[in-house]
């Protein structure tokens, strides 16, 4: 039974699913021109987390829900001003019977049912905001878009260095980049890309992640313990050595005592026969 499909048993008869194992993957740490430098093992109870698309449905909805400013308002008929008299006498005109010109019914009326300005703000607990922060990181790590630097070392802010950085690392598309509080430099030089978003660790969040293609970071900003990843040495062929001078000259006192062997097996069968013929020839004489 795998650890994805294995259930346990709980208080009142339910049954829930255990999650599988987190995963250990690895990411290359690269310097801003894009040349390797180490390959490290990101912290596998942040990246390699089975993500859980409830919790972040929940906690997104959340977060964008909290962000709307709630400031819409509509009059009631109370707030409109005028409307005091009674447009017409009550009966005889064939008409409904009205008592204010500001009511809903009528043009330039209150608004029934409006919308007030109200807080939209949802309560969300703090360890599904940290569960729905790593399932989507483990999300981006699953398909390789996340990017470690070793840091952004921009002398200047400038567009174009920013540019180059993000050209010699193949990032294409929406790219979030994680700084530090002392990354003012690369802030400044980020600013002017439209497809590039900067957001401090401290802010980092799910919705910010799921909406960009790749996260980078820097060894200041990676969340998580790492560990450096050992390289696997290629595997050494041996080459066959020369037989020594010593070692040939005993090769061939060794084959020259065996042919010497073959040839006086072969002399000694040969004086048998003749004998045997000999004792024969003797034999028929006597008879």
């Amino acid at each position: 039974m795998t650890t994805a499909t294995a259930t346990v048993a709980v208080a009142g008869g339910q049954r829930r699913r255990l999650r599988p194992d987190p995963e250990h993957r690895t990411v290359e740490r690269r310097r801003i021109d894009g040349t390797v430098i180490d390959t490290i093992s990101l912290d596998p109870h942040i990246f390699g987390v089975e993500p859980n698309a409830a919790v972040l449905h929940q906690v997104i909805t959340a977060q964008l829900a909290g962000a709307r400013a709630g400031t819409q308002s509509t009059r009631t008929r109370a707030e409109v001003a005028g409307g005091g008299a009674k447009p017409f006498r009550q009966k005889g005109t064939g008409r409904a019977r009205q008592g204010s010109i500001r009511s809903p019914q009528w043009s330039g009326g209150g608004v029934a049912l409006g919308p007030k300005p109200r807080s939209y703000r949802q309560r969300t607990p703090k360890k599904m905001i940290r569960l729905a922060l790593y399932s989507a990181l483990s999300d981006r790590a699953s398909e390789g878009k996340v990017v470690v630097v070793d840091e952004w070392s921009f002398p200047a802010p400038k567009t174009k260095d920013a540019v180059a950085a993000l050209a010699a690392l193949e990032l294409r598309g929406r790219v979030l980049v994680v700084l530090g509080p002392d990354d003012g430099i690369p802030d400044r030089s980020f600013a002017n890309l439209a497809d590039v978003q900067t957001i401090q660790y401290t802010e980092l969040n799910a919705y910010d992640i799921l909406k960009s293609d790749w996260v980078v970071f820097t060894d200041a900003t990676l969340p998580g313990e790492t560990t450096p990843v050992a390289a696997k040495a290629a595997p050494v062929r041996k080459a066959r050595r020369a037989p020594t001078t010593e070692a040939a000259a005993a090769g061939k006192t060794a084959a020259g005592d065996t042919d010497t062997a073959g040839v006086d097996s072969e002399a000694a069968d040969v004086v048998g026969e003749a004998d045997a013929g000999t004792e024969a020839d003797g034999e028929g004489s006597d008879a």
